[in-house]
């Protein structure tokens, strides 16, 4: 099976990410996989401020492999580097009815969002992101897509317009099914959504003493006065970490926090003790692949030769296609 999927070059990931780059890794052992840096799309929201893009490309490479994803394995590529996915963005344009796009659930809430932040997104390519992303999974005529449920409109438009094309010309395009991811949401020290818009995320490669820090701002039981009042580990966010990350001490951790035989205090040094010794490893290799410019050169190099081969045949199919 041949599945696509890419992130935005946001620069340095954070534990948030793990969900998603842990289903990658599982899925790249078993089938086809392409796995982009969607740099164009960093376009959409940060048209006006562009400085950091190219370096924050690397780092999100850089932490991609750092947790386990394989260039021997999966085609690891950045966006911009294949023209095919603008040429067909372009064509896929050019059959896309306007309230297609208009109809996308986020659109609107997006415009609305990010205009109260200031920024002004009545942009063409907003509008049209989608059909980006469309064209970026259909050039690779992929068969799956692992996607989040916030994510499953984009994922029907992009079936919308595979199945549009094929009627107005011939088959070219699958219909790309979804893979409906069953991570959990990762809350960030302040309880809400993990985010570096929000300023509080926990970073892969923060240094333990940076670990510890963030893990010491953490939200606790609000009903915990002192630290032998009884717990409530279902209300607790340093709970909710444990029970990703200190998988063997969950039902010790729970059992002392209801008893009031462990403070808030000694829990989140539990929690920063465990954060860094899944981190160490990652930190460790990330270091070792960003002081090899080569490496990481040479990587995406190979990624762009073998992406851009796939692209290159569809666009033939395409062109065939529409006789042109």
């Amino acid at each position: 099976m041949r599945i696509v999927s890419g992130m935005r070059p946001s620069g340095r990931l954070h534990i948030g990410h793990l969900s998603v780059l842990g289903n990658w890794i599982r899925l790249q052992s078993e089938n086809e996989c392409f796995f982009f840096v969607a740099d164009w799309h960093a376009l959409t929201t940060s048209f006006d401020n562009t400085e950091a893009i190219r370096e924050n490309r690397r780092e999100m490479v850089a932490d991609w492999l750092a947790v386990g994803l394989s260039p021997e394995r999966s085609t690891i590529f950045v966006q911009s580097e294949i023209p095919a996915h603008a040429e067909l963005h372009l064509v896929f344009s050019m059959v896309t009815p306007l309230s297609w796009l208009e109809r996308v659930p986020t659109y609107k809430d997006q415009v609305q969002q990010l205009g109260e932040q200031g920024k002004d997104i009545s942009t063409y390519g907003f509008l049209g992101y989608p059909l980006l992303q469309s064209a970026d999974i259909l050039v690779y005529r992929a068969d799956a897509v692992p996607v989040g449920q916030d994510q499953l409109p984009h994922l029907e438009l992009c079936r919308e317009v595979a199945r549009r094309f094929n009627h107005l010309y011939q088959p070219v395009f699958p219909e790309p099914k979804a893979l409906l991811a069953k991570a959990a949401l990762t809350p960030g020290v302040d309880g809400r959504k993990m985010s570096k818009s929000y300023g509080n995320e926990i970073s892969l490669s923060g240094e333990q003493g940076a670990v510890e820090e963030r893990v010491r701002m953490m939200i606790t039981d609000p009903a915990r006065i002192r630290k032998n009042d009884p717990g409530h580990p279902e209300v607790c966010n340093v709970f909710t970490f444990h029970s990703s990350y200190s998988l063997d001490e969950v039902p010790e951790i729970e059992a002392d926090c209801r008893a009031g035989k462990i403070g808030c205090v000694a829990c989140k040094k539990r929690l920063a003790v465990a954060l860094n010794s899944m981190l160490d490893p990652v930190r460790v290799r990330r270091e070792q692949i960003l002081s090899d410019r080569d490496y990481l050169d040479g990587v995406l190099e190979e990624g762009r030769k073998k992406a851009a081969a796939e692209a290159v045949r569809t666009m033939e199919m395409v062109r065939e296609a529409l006789r042109i």
